[in-house]
């Protein structure tokens, strides 16, 4: 397993919050997903054999979210 922090903008509230995580988790290799409202990022545990972190920014675009994958981390 392999993690990733995502800085996250166009988050509103906690229900954006809820939805990220929810769309996070669909996605097949994604074994966890905690998005922070208050920080602005998702902290997203993954199997990279089976989804790429690049898949884990593209598919917030759809609704409307601009993700960030930081380095580093």
């Amino acid at each position: 397993m392999q993690s990733v922090v995502l800085k996250i903008q166009g988050m509103h509230c906690g229900g954006c919050a809820q939805s990220i995580k929810r769309l996070l988790e669909r996605e097949p290799g994604v074994e966890s997903a905690e998005v922070s409202f208050e920080a602005g990022e998702a902290r997203v545990r993954f199997d990279p054999s089976r989804v790429a972190a690049e898949r884990l920014v593209s598919v917030l675009e759809p609704p409307g979210y601009q993700a960030k994958i930081q380095p580093g981390v």
